[in-house]
Parts: structure tokens; sequence; C-alpha cells
């Protein structure tokens, strides 16, 4: 055990290990029962009664009826008003000549028109594209073009910022626009002339579902990451991975059941307040399939602002929400905390970036709610450990163990050794959540997706118990708030100043967001830059998100060892200044 538990837990907890939970849930007949397929050529548990596919979760989520699916502002949109848009959308997708393995794009903010766009392009075969609406303008036109979509959807606003400059889109056929705010011309047409605005859905008109044939292992999703080198890569999902993270966030819920001694109830629809982006796989996968499949309702924000969150809370009587551990504690120190009543929150739950024990003891306390976590990758389309209630609460440092379906093993430098229990090493997964590679990217894919295996650069241990705890990210990552930030991208773009000839972001502890990115630079001989200058010019290059926070300037070059890498841990002590305030 990696520490006392944060609370004094119930001396009868847990009622059963792991390994006896897991039997009771996964035997012969029970929702959970799992069975052995090939999955391209590779002996995988799958979970045996999972949902096959994202067309067939569309119709038979249509039976939630008049549960309320998505609020956004005043638009309340039940499942039978989202079935007949879905329906109707991808009706009139087929009609414009978009078939099976056609490349449909989404960038826009959580709107009620982002799940209708994703379901109805997925239900035809298509490949659905999500793309980081927080981009800047190139970003977002590399993974249009890279993806080679034919069909773009975009918000007002991305059509403003990036569309109507006309970038090179070659691929791209039409462009339709959600809620635009001027005349639209050429290829790019409304939305609404489509399927109306939420308001309208209830009264389309039933249209016959499109019936397309499609396979679980067929392709049905490109999220792009990032590596620490190049362009990003986008991650090729399947139906399958999708669905596997439906049983697998329920699987979770049920062993935290089965470990405190209590039945597992019937599932009930939850509200959920969702404040990270869907195009993200956290809040895609990890969340909106659950919501469909349970007939749950999922409150998306224009944008997060704490006060009205919790406004939020307690007019709808929230269940559950989270996404980044900063969400978690803006809800926990708000000083206006006490006028509003929280009291409906039960769970607290939250991924993609480093917690600390303190946050996890706090949500427990102060809300009565039960914290959660997990550990997942975009390769993973999400959930591979699930982490919750007094498990999370005895072990805070750990992402919890796998699911049923999910193998974990760590492996050495070598790629061949497997290490023993306890030894810090690469974190490999496997299960049927894995994707199946790299969009077009051969090599990337074999280097990273091995006989099942995806080597996820994370270096980890797991004690004897199974539990695994994530010790440091071998790939030179940094996560703000959840948003990934990788150390290369923004070192070209400071390199590419005509000022700096020697650069490094590192990322430095904050309590709240994880960890910000901040840069060490070498400038010229006669060359000049400040700070505000070279934050300005990646402002501008990147998004917002991944401007450095600080930049200290260094007369030599940056310090590096034999191999010629920059040793950034010798870094951290030029911005010793700042650790008061991010503490």
């Amino acid at each position: 055990m990696d520490q006392q538990p944060l609370i004094a837990l119930d001396p009868s907890w847990p009622a059963v290990s792991l390994a006896e939970a897991q039997a009771m849930l996964t035997a012969p007949g029970t929702k959970f029962e799992m069975e052995t397929i090939e999955i391209r050529g590779v002996p995988t548990r799958v979970w045996k009664h999972a949902p096959p596919s994202l067309a067939w979760l569309a119709q038979a989520a249509r039976a939630h009826g008049q549960n309320l699916f998505t609020i956004y502002e005043d638009e309340r949109v039940t499942f039978e008003a989202n079935y007949r848009a879905v329906a109707t959308l991808a009706t009139r997708l087929q009609a414009m000549g978009v078939v099976k393995g056609d490349r449909v794009a989404l960038a826009m903010r959580n709107l009620p028109e982002w799940p209708v766009i994703f379901f109805a392009a997925a239900s035809i075969g298509a490949i659905v594209v999500p793309l980081n609406a927080w981009w800047a303008a190139g970003e977002l036109e590399y993974g249009i073009n890279d993806s080679g979509a034919r069909v773009l959807f975009v918000d007002d606003e991305r059509y403003q910022r990036f569309v109507e400059a006309a970038p090179a889109l070659p691929a791209v056929e039409r462009i339709i626009v959600a809620r635009a705010s001027t005349p639209l011309e050429g290829r790019a047409s409304r939305l609404e002339d489509l399927i109306g605005t939420p308001h309208d859905y209830a009264t389309l008109d039933e249209l016959p579902f499109p019936q397309v044939a499609i396979d679980t292992d067929d392709d049905a999703t490109i999220f792009y990451t990032s590596g620490t080198t190049g362009n990003p890569k986008g991650a090729l999902g399947t139906h399958r991975n999708l669905m596997t993270n439906i049983m697998s966030s329920g699987f979770g819920a049920a062993r935290s059941l089965i470990r405190r001694g209590e039945a597992i109830p019937d599932p009930s629809p939850r509200t959920s307040l969702t404040v990270i982006p869907l195009f993200h796989v956290t809040a895609c996968s990890a969340g909106l399939m659950g919501a469909v499949a349970s007939g749950s309702t999922a409150i998306f924000m224009r944008k997060w602002d704490v006060v009205r969150a919790m406004e939020i809370i307690e007019r709808e009587r929230v269940h559950m929400t989270g996404g980044v551990p900063t969400i978690a504690w803006q809800l926990l120190e708000h000083p206006e905390r006490a006028k509003y009543d929280l009291s409906s929150l039960e769970v607290i739950a939250y991924g993609g970036a480093p917690s600390a024990p303190e946050l996890v003891r706090r949500i427990h306390e102060e809300f009565g709610a039960l914290p959660g976590n997990g550990w997942g990758m975009t390769e993973t389309m999400a959930t591979v450990t699930s982490h919750s209630s007094e498990d999370y609460l005895n072990r805070p440092t750990s992402a919890g163990p796998p699911v049923a379906v999910a193998d974990l093993k760590i492996m050495d430098d070598d790629g061949v050794t497997e290490l023993p229990v306890g030894t810090v090493g690469e974190l490999w997964a496997r299960g049927p959540m894995v994707v199946k590679g790299y969009w077009n990217k051969p090599e990337a894919t074999a280097e990273t997706f091995v006989d099942g295996w995806v080597r996820t650069g994370d270096l980890a241990r797991v004690d004897e118990e199974g539990f695994v705890y994530i010790v440091d990210r071998a790939k030179d990552m940094i996560i703000r708030g959840g948003e990934n930030i990788y150390s290369s991208e923004v070192e070209n773009v400071l390199y590419a100043h005509p000022a700096v000839t020697d650069c490094a972001l590192i990322g430095l502890p904050h309590r709240i967001l994880g960890e910000e990115p901040a840069a060490v630079v070498h400038l010229a001989p006669g060359m000049q830059a400040s700070e505000a200058e070279l934050q300005a010019w990646v402002r501008e290059r990147l998004a917002v998100f991944k401007t450095p926070v600080a930049i200290r300037f260094v007369h030599e070059t940056l310090p590096r060892n034999a191999n010629g890498k920059i040793l950034k841990k010798d870094l951290k002590m030029l911005f010793e200044d700042r650790a008061s305030v991010a503490a």
C-alpha cells in the first residue's frame, strides 16, 4: 500500500477482494460476462453483452423517450427528439453522398448539435473526426486534411475564426455551420436548414433510420493525439472501442458496490454537468456513451464558470461532475460556495491531470461525494483502469486497478522484458478498448501497437493487488487542466523566433491545474526578445493553453547529457520564485 488511507474506513471494508469482486461480476449469465474472441489476429477478452455499434445504440436510446438527454441554456432536448434529429441528419448525409468509410469532421463547442452530428455520421458507417475546437487555424487545417474529411461541421465561432479565411481544404465538399451569424456562400450551408434548431428536434418528421451494415470492429472515429515529435496523430477507433467503455464504466461502479458489500441496483438515469469538451475521449467515450446507454442527462456550458456551475448544480440537482481536478478545486474553494445547495452531488470524478491526495479527502469530507479517477489515453478510447469510492480513499495516489477486460504489464526499456511487481517501467495495456492504430501512419503504429498491446509511454508500477501508479511520463508531455501540451510542439514554435537559439519547455506543478508550461530560452548573441514578446509569438501560432506562463532567459546554452538531451530537471530551479504562487 502506498500510504495510509485519507480517512478512517469502515473496519468491515472491503467485504471481498478485488479478485472475488471480479469473479462475482463476470460469472456466466451476468451482465459483465466476458468471452474471448479474435480481434485483428489477437485473442482478446471482451464484454459479451456490450452493444454492437453506435448505430445500434442511437436507435436503442430512443426507448428513453421523454427523459432529457441534453440541456444547454434554455434548450432541453429529450431522447426522442434527439433520435429524430439523428435519423434526419443521417438521412441528409446519405443524400449528400456520404458512404461508409468517409470521414466527417466536427469542430465545435459542447452543444446539443454535437452528439446529433456524432451519432448521425457514425450510424451510416462514416468515420467521425472530432477536432479540438481550441486548436489554432493551422492545427485545425492539418487535422481536416490529414483525415481527408469530405464533410466538415463547425459552429459559428470556428467558422468565423477559421473557415471563412478560406483555408486550403481540398477534400472538403460541404461545410455545415451550426448557429451561423452571417450569410453563408459556396460550399458552406446552415445546419438548421437540415434539422432545425434544438428547439425543433421534437417536431421533426419521423424518418426511417438508415440501415447500414456495420461490424463491431469497423472504423468509427479518429481522435487526434500528439507525440513528442511531428504532427498530431489520429487514433483510429472502432465501434467496439466506444461500446467497451459503456460496460467498463458500469463495471467500475459495480465493483465499488461489491467491495462495500452492497447489492447492485438497477441502472437509473443520472444528471451530469459535462464541463470538459466532447472532442476528448474522456467526455465522449467515458461520459457521453454511458449517458446515452443509461438514459441520463448531460448538461453543457458554453464555457466553464464556477458560479454558473454551482447555479446549475443547485437548479438541476446534478449528481455528477468533474472531468479534470481543476473543476473540483474551484468548486471547493470558491468563496460563494456556501450560498448554493450542492448536496445532490454524489460523484466528482476526473482524469487527465495529476491530483493531490488532499483533493480526494476534501471531496469526500466537504461535499459528502465520492471521488473518482482512472487512467486511459486517446489510444485506449479512455477507460483502462477505474478508481473510486473507498478504494480511491485508501490509495489516493493510484489510478486504480484495470477493468476486467483489460490487461496491464510493466516493461523494461528493451520492450521485451516484463518487470516484476512494484518495479517502475513503461506501462503497456491490452484489451478491446485499444484502438486500431494511427490513421495513415504505419511506422508510428508499428512502434506503439505490438500484438494487441499499446505502449503507453507512461512510466508506472503495479502493486501486488493490481493497482497501477503512474509515476512519470516517458513521453515529454505536460498536462494543464486536462489539456495535453507536447513540449516539442511549443519548443519548435519558439525556435522559429529569429532571436531564439536554444529552448526547453518544462512543466511546473500547479495545485489547481496540475501543471503549467514554462520555458527556458537562450537568445542568439546580439539579439533581444522579452518574455511578453515570446509569449505572444507562441499564442499567435498555437492554442492559448500551450503558451508558457513564464519564460526565463539564460546566458549559456541549456545543459545536456552525453546523448545531447536537455536536462530539464535541472531547469526547474529557475522557477522557484513561482513555487509559492503555484502552491
